[in-house]
C-alpha cells in the first residue's frame, strides 16, 4: 500500500480571502501561496502521493461550471509543475454548502474514494487542511490530520504553512 498527503485548495495551495482575491472562480484568480511547490515536491520525493481534495460548492450555487473548475485545476497543477512538484490526482465536491451529500467535507467519502482508486493505506497517510471540515473527513477515513493557519483546531498538528508541514511529515 502507498502513503499519500490529502491537501485541501483554498488556503492550504492558494490565497483565498486575501487583499489580491476572494474566491476563485477562474485560473487567473489562482495563486499559489509561499512554498507550496516547493512543499509538494519535498513530498512526492519522499514517495507520498499528492492528491487534492476540495469542496467546491460555487459550482452547486452557479458561480462557476465545472468546466472553468478544470481549468482552474489545470492551472494550479502547472503553476506547481514550474517548481518541479506533481499533483498525482484531484477530486472535489462541487455540491451546495449544507446539500447532505456524502461527499463534502467533513465527510471522508473523497479521501476513501481516492484511497481505493489509488491503493494507499490511510493510516499512513495525512489529512492537511486549514478548517477542521477538513480535519474532521482525515480523521473519520483514519489519516493522521494538520491544520494550515494560526486558529486552534483539532488537528494532530499545526503549522502556518505547507512547505512548514511538508517538511516535518517527511521526517515522520
Amino acid at each position: 500500500m502507498k502513503k499519500a498527503v490529502f491537501l485541501d485548495r483554498d488556503g492550504v495551495i492558494n490565497e483565498v480571502l486575501s487583499n489580491r482575491v476572494k474566491f476563485v472562480n477562474k485560473p487567473e484568480q489562482l495563486h499559489l501561496l509561499e512554498g507550496v511547490a516547493e512543499g509538494i515536491k519535498l513530498l512526492n520525493n519522499a514517495d507520498y502521493l499528492v492528491f487534492v481534495v476540495t469542496n467546491q460548492g460555487g459550482v452547486g450555487l452557479g458561480y462557476m461550471k465545472e468546466g472553468m473548475l478544470r481549468k482552474v485545476h489545470e492551472k494550479m497543477r502547472q503553476d506547481i509543475a514550474k517548481n518541479g512538484g506533481k499533483i498525482d490526482d484531484i477530486i472535489y465536491c462541487p455540491h451546495k454548502p449544507n446539500s447532505g451529500c456524502a461527499c463534502r467535507k467533513p465527510e471522508p467519502e473523497m479521501l476513501y474514494t481516492l484511497a481505493e482508486k489509488h491503493e494507499v493505506s490511510l493510516k499512513e497517510s495525512y489529512m492537511v487542511g486549514d478548517r477542521d471540515v477538513d480535519i474532521l473527513a482525515g480523521k473519520q477515513a483514519g489519516t493522521k490530520t494538520i491544520l494550515i493557519g494560526d486558529k486552534e483546531g483539532l488537528a494532530d498538528a499545526q503549522f502556518p504553512s505547507l512547505l512548514m508541514a511538508a517538511q516535518w511529515i517527511i521526517t515522520q
